[in-house]
C-alpha cells in the first residue's frame, strides 16, 4: 500500500473524487489538497481557500487584459511556442506578483502542510504541473527525498502558461486527456478522463418538444457566440427547446443536461480540441453529441460518436438531426458504448496503474 496527494488549484470536473475511487480500489490511500472550492460544489478534500482565484470572472478578465501589455491583443489567450513550452514571468511586474502572491500563502500553505502531514506522501500528483508555490520549493524537496512526482496537464497549463522548468526536470510521469498537447511536450502521455458511466441510465425516447443544450464553462473557449445564436435560431423555426446551462452548481446542470435530446459542446479548437469532461457526461446519458473533431483528432479516435460540427455547418447538421430522431437516438446509443470502452472509471484506472508500473511507483 501506498500514499497519494493530489494537488490541485480546483476540482474542477469532479475527477478528483474519481481518481481516489481508483486508487482506493487498488488498495491505495489517496487526499487532495485544492487551492480553491469548486463552483460547481464538488466535494472537497483539503482546501486552501486561498485569496487570489483567477478562475473568477473578473480576475480572469483583469489577467487577461493585462496579459495584453506582453502578448498583444490576444493577452491571456495567447498560445506559447516551444516544446514543451516553458513558464517565466513575462517581466517585471508579473515576476514581482507572483513573488507577493507566494509570500501571502506561505503561512497558510506551511501551517496545512504541517496541520495533515502532506510530506508523508509516496506520489504526488500536480494537477495541471505546479505545486503549492511558483517557485516550486516544495515539490524540488519531495523529489529529493525519493517521492514520484507526476504532472497532469490541461488545457491553459501548457497552452498559455508553459510548464514549470524545475517541476519538468524531476517529473517522473507526465500525463494528458487533451490530444493537441500531445504535440507540446517530448515526453507525455495520454489517459482518458474517468467517469462512472453506470450511474447514469442512457436516453430511451425523446421529448415531444425536442431539447437542445449548450454548457460553457468559458464562452470564448467553447465558441458559444456562435453556437447561442444559431441554436436560438434553428429552436425558434422548428418550435424547439433550446437551454444555456451556465453558472449553476455541477448537479444543477447535470440535471438540465439529462432533459436534453441535442448536446453541443463546442465549436472550433480554441480552448483544446474535441471534447471534455460535458462530451463525457452527456455521452454516458446517451445524448446525441455535437462537437467539432479535426483530422488529427479523427486520426487518434476513429471510432468516435461525436456528430462533427464547425462554424459553418452547426445549422445545417441540427437541421438533418431534427428531421430525422431515429437517427438522434441512434447516435445517442452509439456514445453510450463508446463512452464506457474508453472512459470508464475502471479502464482508465487500469491505464493509470500500467503508467504507474512503468515509472516504477507499482
Amino acid at each position: 500500500m501506498f500514499k497519494i496527494l493530489y494537488i490541485s488549484p480546483e476540482n474542477t470536473v469532479g475527477t478528483l473524487n474519481l481518481w481516489k475511487k481508483i486508487h482506493k480500489q487498488n488498495n491505495n490511500v489517496c487526499r487532495s489538497v485544492t487551492f480553491f472550492k469548486s463552483p460547481k460544489n464538488f466535494n472537497e478534500d483539503i482546501c486552501l481557500e486561498l485569496p487570489i482565484n483567477f478562475t473568477k470572472p473578473f480576475l480572469k478578465n483583469m489577467r487577461h487584459n493585462f496579459y495584453k501589455l506582453y502578448r498583444g491583443k490576444l493577452g491571456y489567450h495567447k498560445e506559447k511556442t516551444g516544446y514543451p513550452p516553458t513558464y517565466s514571468p513575462e517581466g517585471r511586474l508579473d515576476n514581482l506578483f507572483f513573488r507577493f502572491k507566494d509570500k501571502l500563502n506561505e503561512k497558510k500553505i506551511n501551517s496545512t502542510i504541517e496541520k495533515f502531514n502532506l510530506m508523508d506522501f509516496d506520489v504526488y500528483h500536480l494537477e495541471s504541473g505546479i505545486g503549492f508555490f511558483k517557485d516550486s520549493r516544495i515539490i524540488q524537496q519531495l523529489a529529493k527525498s525519493g517521492k514520484k512526482i507526476i504532472c497532469h496537464f490541461h488545457g491553459e497549463d501548457l497552452r498559455t502558461r508553459g510548464v514549470i522548468p524545475e517541476i519538468d526536470k524531476i517529473s517522473n510521469l507526465n500525463l494528458t486527456n487533451e490530444v493537441d498537447l500531445l504535440e507540446k511536450h517530448p515526453n507525455i502521455n495520454y489517459l482518458f478522463l474517468p467517469f462512472e458511466t453506470k450511474k447514469y441510465s442512457p436516453k430511451k425516447s425523446l421529448n415531444k418538444k425536442l431539447i437542445i443544450s449548450h454548457a460553457p464553462t468559458n464562452r470564448y473557449y467553447k465558441g458559444s457566440d456562435t453556437i447561442i445564436p444559431i441554436c436560438e435560431k434553428v429552436a425558434q423555426k422548428h418550435n424547439l427547446e433550446f437551454k444555456l446551462i451556465e453558472n449553476l452548481s455541477h448537479s444543477e446542470a447535470m440535471e438540465l443536461k439529462m432533459q436534453s435530446d441535442i448536446f453541443i459542446d463546442q465549436i472550433g479548437d480554441k480552448g483544446g480540441w474535441g471534447y471534455g469532461m460535458n462530451s463525457v457526461e452527456s455521452l454516458s446519458m446517451g445524448i446525441c453529441t455535437l462537437t467539432t473533431i479535426n483530422d488529427t483528432y479523427k486520426k487518434f479516435i476513429p471510432d468516435n460518436p461525436f456528430v462533427n460540427v464547425n462554424e459553418n455547418n452547426l445549422e445545417g447538421e441540427l437541421e438533418k438531426l431534427i428531421l430525422n430522431p431515429k437517427l438522434i437516438l441512434e447516435k445517442g446509443k452509439q456514445g453510450r458504448s463508446w463512452v464506457e470502452k474508453y472512459h470508464d472509471i475502471e479502464s482508465v484506472g487500469k491505464k493509470l496503474y500500467e503508467y504507474y508500473n512503468d515509472v516504477g511507483i507499482v
